[in-house]
């Protein structure tokens, strides 16, 4: 049976991720460091309160894992935060530097720790969670834009280290998912461009092709595809699940 485990698990794309692995089959363990949402997590999945970007947590949670499962074969590296919405030089510095460790330090947390449990198995999918924000940069976004583009470098080397290890490892660039994290984005940015909710919320969807937004299951249905065989050739790519953006910083 797959042994999952996906960072940042309770809630949102993780939990999306959760449980579309679960209805395949598979063992799935989730983290989160939302104790309440840890307790709506189904029957048959596996939750441990753990903050991605703390190394001692991490290590622990891997130690509990490796003893439980004895393995992993999939790790979700999911972890993540909006960060502040601020022009440049207004952002806050302890901002930043909160909003690159969750979203990269727990990235590269979440490698680390699974290399020498998946290296002695000579096997193993990293799946990272990035963002467009990755790709195209994210006016009033510098700290989450910057730590996706990390995530991505991250990631392509992760592939090159483990891929002789047999592991294969690529990341998922999600566009605007809905749910009340993006909410969050959207009041954030309507205040700072002087705009309303809708009108940010209705340009998001309108800068894309498909002119919707994204759906945590779309995101869910690619990590379960990137863990299978049928993906079995494909290892550094960044696969983006956005409906195409055609206007990363839309104007209504």
């Amino acid at each position: 049976m797959t042994r999952v485990l996906i960072t940042a698990g309770a809630a949102g794309i993780g939990r999306a991720m959760a449980e579309a692995f679960a209805a395949t089959g598979a063992e799935v363990w989730v983290t989160d460091v939302d104790p309440a949402m840890l307790e709506t997590v189904p029957d048959g999945i596996r939750a441990s309160r753990v903050d991605a970007s703390d190394e001692a947590g991490m290590s622990l949670l891997f130690q509990e894992v490796k003893g439980v499962w004895g393995g992993v074969d999939v790790l979700c590296a999911n972890a993540g935060i909006k960060g502040p919405t601020a022009a440049i030089e207004e952002m806050p510095l302890d901002g930043w530097r909160e909003c690159l460790a969750v979203n990269l330090d727990g990235a590269f947390l979440a490698a680390k720790h699974a290399a020498p449990i998946m290296k002695a198995q000579r096997s193993g999918v990293i799946t990272f969670t990035s963002s467009t924000a990755g790709l195209y940069g994210f006016p009033y976004r510098a700290p989450y834009a910057a730590a996706k583009w990390a995530v991505i470098g991250l990631m392509k080397t992760v592939a090159m280290e483990f891929g002789p290890f047999g592991i294969r490892a690529n990341a998922i660039a999600p566009g605007s998912v809905t749910g009340p994290r993006i909410d969050r984005v959207f009041e954030a940015e309507a205040a700072a461009k002087g705009m309303t909710y809708d009108q940010i919320r209705d340009g998001y969807a309108a800068g894309t092709a498909l002119g919707r937004l994204t759906d945590p299951g779309d995101v869910a249905s690619m990590a379960v595809f990137l863990a299978s065989d049928g993906a079995r050739m494909v290892s550094g790519q960044v696969l983006i699940v956005d409906g195409f953006t055609i206007n990363p910083d839309p104007k209504v």
